[in-house]
């Protein structure tokens, strides 16, 4: 089943990151968080990936193209340029099956996964799709599962936002009782990490981000939501991305289930 991520968005919130990167590329850690999205999916048995690209893509492609440089020893001739890798002393080789697909500069996300189509194999019933920017510990077996049981064309996954505000707590009389800070809320958000039979197609248009699709899918009675009371953490603005990586250095890593 391939794995569609969108990589295309400029990440105009994440300005202090973005403006030289494009925001799948920001560092969680030392790996780029597209990494570490495509080890979670890679830990399930799902590394065939699709790579909608867009804003800065080449960034993108040049991390991937050069990895074997980046993870291996080698013997680099300057005069000829040749190269001799000794792949033998790789260490944590990822095994990642990649297309690169350029889904344009300023496309809707819609659009992007649109432009996906023709790079899903007719033998595939299914396939899924994902942001470039959230990790989770959601058990992506129990997501396939539900979504097979519940026999619509699409699910995705629910999730509990975090309030980007403390709340106040009132007492009797107005008096303030206490403060919580950036709660979760009992709401549910759509996280990413949907699954689709590929009728899906037709339901997303050109020039339009996914939500349209989406709605249409709803309306149709043909959307499901699966409720993932557990960890998600979507990186949107510079202190969410400090925040993850304030995560990742205590060791509390519950998104890296691969570990």
């Amino acid at each position: 089943m391939k794995v569609i991520i969108l990589c295309g968005g400029m990440g105009t919130r994440l300005k202090e990151e973005t403006e030289f990167k494009p925001k799948p590329m920001v560092l969680i850690g030392n790996k780029p968080i597209i990494w570490h999205i495509m080890k979670y999916y890679t830990y399930y048995g799902y590394n065939d990936f699709i790579l909608a690209l867009g804003y800065k893509a080449d960034y993108i492609k040049d991390f991937f193209l050069n990895q074997k440089a980046f993870t291996s020893d080698f013997t680099l001739k300057t005069k000829n340029h040749t190269t001799k890798f000794y792949l033998n002393h790789r260490i944590d080789v990822d095994d990642f099956t990649i297309t690169f697909v350029d889904t344009g500069l300023e496309t809707q996300p819609g659009e992007r996964i649109l432009r996906c189509h023709n790079y899903i194999p007719a033998s595939d019933a299914l396939f899924m799709v994902t942001y470039g920017d959230g990790v989770t510990d959601l058990n992506l077996n129990d997501l396939i599962r539900f979504h097979k049981k519940q026999n619509t064309i699409g699910t995705v996954t629910g999730v509990h936002p975090r309030s980007k505000y403390g709340l106040v707590q009132l007492g009797k009389n107005n008096i303030v009782s206490g403060f919580q800070e950036k709660p979760v809320l009992s709401d549910w958000v759509n996280g990413g990490f949907g699954i689709y039979d590929k009728r899906a197609f037709d339901y997303f248009k050109p020039g339009e981000t996914e939500h349209p699709a989406l709605m249409r899918l709803a309306k149709e009675k043909q959307l499901s939501l699966y409720k993932h009371n557990g960890f998600w953490f979507s990186v949107d603005t510079y202190k969410e991305y400090e925040d993850l990586n304030t995560l990742w250095k205590s060791g509390t890593k519950p998104w890296m289930v691969w570990e």
